[in-house]
């Protein structure tokens, strides 16, 4: 039997406001896709014949003799990932459908589908998988606990490589090292969907992630900052970071992700490994954490100083923060924008990206926004990052887009020349 897997595509920032790249010097970052599909695809019996579709770079709606036709997206590609759905449906294909939305609003789904997986598909997939075969699929399987992550194989990653187009060859692919999170912030899903404790992987499952990489001339990502929290997280981090400087491997890691707060509580001799271990970048996320929460307001003065400090023990550990900014919360006010872009002035952040403030269904922010009657929108192609979906409490949705855009153009504008001249800087950014 035949089962092909699908990858929609969503509407990027730069497909929401085009005037972003005359703002931005640098060449639009695809990425890759999410390890989803890579994940099922190892799990999968090897008497399927398997094959991948990415609706990013080529049209995924088009005549398939799959047998099984599978599904993974997040909020972004749900509408594009239902649209496919039902073309798939309607050309006599059964369908099934998992990852981050679908588990967060399974019955949005369903009329779409024939089944949708909940949760960690890799509890679920194989019975499915039988089921199929059997001529009894089910209309949802659930994960009901915890998956063990030592039973697990590495992603089947080479599914995307050979997938890979003339034109688009993403350099980095993201590793994964763990699952699941202690933390409760308020827009992240990652507790209700993958647990509320941190797993690690084992370490030579993570080293076996980085080899496949390799092999095809892509470098890995660490796009987790719950890799920082002392514990099952800071243990595998540091064992792959002793891996990678005992064999002395360079550049093998673009960047890893990380917070204010974790910048803060790590010790100096950890970041300083992750510089010696070839990290030279940091993906520095904010708006979600107790300090960028409050940085901007003008209330704070104690969270921007401890903002500060954060960025400059970055630049004391060699590794530049490329800063991911967040607008419109709640805490934003009109004078949010000129904060932000004095904080990144006076800093010496070089590079940073900016994004609307997005309550993504299933989070616990999602949860209240809908009790309080604050969202605006259910059309999930507008849950990008770029577009207003919900009503704040000091800004309209028009003050949002203006600030959004300002934060861009007014960044950009005296850093054009700079940063044009970092080619080897052009890995992350999706605008």
């Amino acid at each position: 039997m035949k089962l092909l897997f699908v990858y929609p595509r969503f509407e990027r920032h730069a497909d929401s406001h085009p005037e972003l790249r005359t703002f931005v010097p640098m060449n639009e970052y695809l990425g890759s896709p999410s390890l989803g599909i890579a994940t099922m695809a190892a799990i999968t019996p090897s008497d399927w014949e398997l094959e991948f579709r990415d609706d990013r770079v080529c049209d995924a709606a088009r005549p398939t003799d799959a047998d099984l036709v599978a599904l993974s997206f997040f909020t972004p590609a749900a509408t594009r990932g239902l649209e496919l759905a039902d073309y798939f449906r309607e050309a006599g294909h059964t369908v099934v459908a998992g990852g981050i939305f679908p588990t967060a609003l399974p019955d949005v789904v369903q009329p779409h589908v024939s089944s949708v997986v909940v949760g960690e598909g890799e509890s679920s997939w194989p019975q499915l998988l039988t089921d199929f075969a059997a001529g009894a699929l089910r209309p949802r399987y659930t994960c009901t606990e915890n998956v063990d992550l030592a039973t697990l194989p590495p992603p089947n990653t080479r599914l995307y490589f050979d997938a890979e187009l003339e034109g688009w060859r993403p350099d980095d692919y993201p590793l994964q090292l763990s699952r699941g999170c202690s933390l409760a912030c308020h827009a992240c899903i990652l507790p209700r969907s993958m647990g509320n404790s941190l797993r690690a992987f084992p370490i030579h499952h993570v080293i076996s992630q980085l080899h496949a990489m390799e092999a095809a001339g892509k470098r890995a990502c660490l796009t987790e900052d719950t890799s920082w929290l002392p514990g099952a997280g800071r243990r595998i981090l540091e064992a792959l970071l002793d891996y990678l400087i005992d064999r002395g491997a360079g550049a093998t890691v673009s960047y890893i992700g990380t917070s204010f707060p974790m910048i803060r509580t790590t010790p100096a001799p950890l970041l300083r490994k992750a510089r010696a271990a070839g990290i030279d970048m940091y993906y520095l996320v904010t708006g979600f954490d107790p300090i960028s929460m409050k940085a901007w307001t003008g209330e704070h003065p104690r969270a921007l100083e401890r903002a500060t400090e954060a960025v400059q023990m970055a630049f004391d550990a060699g590794i530049e923060p490329y800063a991911s900014f967040l607008y419109g919360n709640d805490q934003d006010n009109e004078g949010t924008v000129d904060r932000v872009l004095e904080f990144c002035d006076r800093t010496g952040i070089r590079k940073a990206e900016f994004a609307v403030a997005t309550p993504y269904p299933g989070t616990p922010k999602w949860l209240q926004l809908e009790r309080e009657d604050r969202i605006l929108t259910r059309d999930w192609r507008r849950y990008n990052d770029a577009n207003p979906t919900f009503y704040p409490l000091k800004l309209s949705p028009d003050q949002v887009v203006e600030g959004y855009l300002r934060l861009w153009r007014e960044f950009y504008a005296p850093r054009r020349a700079a940063v044009s001249a970092m080619t080897d800087y052009d890995r992350i950014i999706q605008f």
